[in-house]
Parts: C-alpha cells; structure tokens; sequence
C-alpha cells in the first residue's frame, strides 16, 4: 500500500514550520524586524558584505582572488610542492610527467625575466609590503631559479626525485645536498605574505566602519575555499581574524556559518531595492538559526545551557607526533608548528588552504596596532634569499 501523509496533520506540520506563513517563520521575521538597528555581516569566500542596520546601504570589501599580487606569490609558493607531485606522478608511472617537468622549467624561466623590485612596488603596490618588495623579488627568483634548476638536475639524475632526499635537500634543508634556503620556508614566507595583505587590509576596513561588536551578526555564507572546508571556527580563518580584530568582543555565537546559505555577489548589489532584499534574506537567515536559540533559553532556563567555546589551538613541541587541531605558532621560530601548519592543511580536508599562514599573522597585526611594519614574518624576517 502507498504511503501518503494524511492533509490533516501535512496542514499541523506546515501550520508551525516549513512555510512562509507558519508561526516559526513569522517569529523568524519578528525578531529581524525588532533587531533591525543590529548590525550584519555576510563573508563569501572572497568578500566581505556590511550591513549597518536601521536601512544604511551595504558597504563591500574584496580579499583573496581579486586582491593584488595573490596570483603571484601563490604560483612562486605552489613551487613547493611541485617537485614532489612531479616524482609522485614518475613513481606512478604517469605518462607525460616529464612533459609537465619541462614545462615547468620553461615558466620558471620565464617568470623570472618578469619578476624585478620594481614590479612588485609600483605594478603589485601592496601597501603592506610597503619596503619589502626587493626582498619578495629575491624570493621569487631565488625559489623560480632554485626550482628550473632542481628539476634539470632531477631529470638527468633520478635519484633527486627520491622522497627520502626531497625532504633533506629541498624542504627541510638538513640533508648533505640542503638549498641555502629551504622550501619549507619559503611556503611558509608566502603563505604568510599573502595573509598579511589580506588581514591588514580587512582590519583595515573592519575598523573604519564602526562596529557595535556585542550586536553583530555574522554569517559565513556559502562556499569558502575547497568544497570540504571552513565549516568550523577551528578550519575558517575569517572566525578568527573577526575574533581578534573585535579584541575578542564579537559573540562567538553570534557568527554562524552557513555552507549551503546562498553565496553573495558584489554585481548583484545593484541599488537600493536589491540591497534591501539581500539584507532581509540574509537577516531572515540568520534568525532561521537564532530564534531556536532564544526560544530554547525562554523554555528551559534550568537546565544545561549550550556555550560556544573558542578553545585555544595546541601547541607543538619536538615530542609532538600527532595533532587533531591546526596548531598555534607562538613565535617567527616556532618552525615545527610553522611547518605542521602546511602539512596540517593539506592533510585534512576540512581546512582552508589559507589557515597555513593566517593565525600568526592575524595575532601580530592586532598586537601591533595593525602596523605591518612591526609583523615578523616566518621564512622570511631573519632569513636572506640569495642571488641565483
């Protein structure tokens, strides 16, 4: 027999949730109507969308793809872990891995002959790299050279594809045959460089509009990043960048992360009606979540209340062999946990590739008045990268 819901009790369901006229909805949208004053932020994996509250109009800040010299330091930094996918895929029996080897060879070389002081100060124009970028063009050549070079030697001598000699010579730099820098320290240079523009520049921003930080509401909307990850506090660098720039007044719970929430695109705040509409969506949304959250306080004040934690990352120290959370980086010398970091990202799926290099340097832009300036940089604030 066909199983079919009775209208009756299809009608009581839908009479309390599920519909745009039930009593849940109607809650949802009377608490958006008496916090309408609050003010809402919306993160995409690539902007940042402000809403004042009381009908301001939105105010926008893009980061990551659009921003400037992302491209090109990702590339350099992709060189890392070139080789070692190029041996992977010869110790794979990959057709065509040769092929790609001499490819790679090519863009090296020709990067190179793009890549000058003077490009990355006056064309790139990163202010927080403001003094730098001589320094950023030494590493570029440095790991671009380092890396044609690597790959024409690997190819007359495969014994340089060896993993056991990779990791001495080329990443970690204690083998016989060691780089003068090695290219542990130059991804983790990179991968800091990038999140120092991006987190001055979202400070920046975040400071300049004048946030009630106790009544924010934040919703991490859509996609950010790989498709697996930053659904967590502990995998999204935006939860801690926001946290920290707020000096830790922003309401952990008062951040949601939304993965299947629409995502939101600059192009579509066109005018005024459509920035309302986003507004109401998005602030409908966030109460979708919230008004459980009061409703449950209001019926069961006696007993136990759910608290958001925001536990402190563990530490890593030269015993540690297993860790089940991206570690913290105390120090510019806290190598171990610098390079566990890159590992760390890449080993679980949940993380955003960008988690690698952004918490020391959110922790030092707020510490220092976000003064760029006064930032040390793992792989590269005490470290030369030599004239090839």
């Amino acid at each position: 027999m066909r199983y079919e819901t009775d209208p009756e009790f299809k009608k009581l369901y839908e009479l309390f949730t599920s519909t745009q006229d039930s009593i849940g909805t109607h809650l949802q949208r009377q608490l958006g109507a008496v916090n309408a004053d609050d003010p809402l932020l919306v993160a995409t994996g690539s902007d940042l969308v402000f809403f004042p509250g009381s009908g301001r109009p939105p105010v926008t800040e893009s980061f990551r793809l659009s921003t400037r010299g992302f491209f090109e330091l990702t590339g350099v930094s992709h060189l890392g872990i070139a080789i070692p996918y190029l041996a992977r895929l010869r110790e794979t029996g990959c057709d065509g891995w040769e092929r790609d080897a001499r490819d790679l060879i090519a863009q090296c070389r020709t990067t190179r002959a793009a890549n000058s002081g003077a490009y990355w100060r006056d064309t790139v124009a990163v202010e927080a790299w403001s003094g730098l970028e001589d320094k950023i063009s030494d590493l570029v050549d440095y790991t671009c050279a380092t890396t044609a070079d690597y790959l024409e030697k690997a190819l007359a001598d495969p014994a340089l594809f060896d993993f056991e000699y990779l990791q001495a010579n080329l990443l970690e730099g204690d083998g016989p045959d060691a780089l003068p820098v090695p290219f542990n320290d130059m991804m983790a240079a990179t991968f800091a460089l990038v999140f120092l523009d991006t987190g001055y520049r979202i400070i920046n921003w975040l400071h300049a509009q004048d946030i009630r930080w106790d009544r924010l509401m934040v919703m991490i909307s859509g996609r950010a990043g790989r498709p697996t990850a930053g659904v967590t506090w502990q995998t999204n660098s935006m939860c801690h960048l926001l946290y920290q720039t707020s000096a830790r007044k922003l309401d952990p719970e008062r951040l949601l992360i939304a993965p299947h929430a629409p995502s939101l695109a600059l192009s579509e705040l066109t005018g005024p009606e459509a920035c309302a509409r986003i507004e109401a969506d998005y602030r409908q949304i966030w109460y979708s979540s919230r008004s459980s959250v009061e409703m449950s306080r209001l019926m069961w004040p006696d007993y136990p209340a759910y608290k958001k934690p925001v536990e402190a990352p563990p530490v890593v120290d030269p015993e540690t062999r297993i860790v089940s959370e991206i570690p913290m980086v105390r120090s510019v010398n806290d190598r171990r946990a610098i390079v566990t970091r890159l590992r760390y990202v890449m080993e679980d799926p949940a993380q955003q590739i960008a988690m690698a290099g952004s918490q020391f340097m959110i922790d030092q832009l707020c510490a220092n008045g976000n003064r760029p300036d006064l930032v040390e940089i793992p792989g590269f604030t005490h470290i030369s990268y030599p004239k090839v």
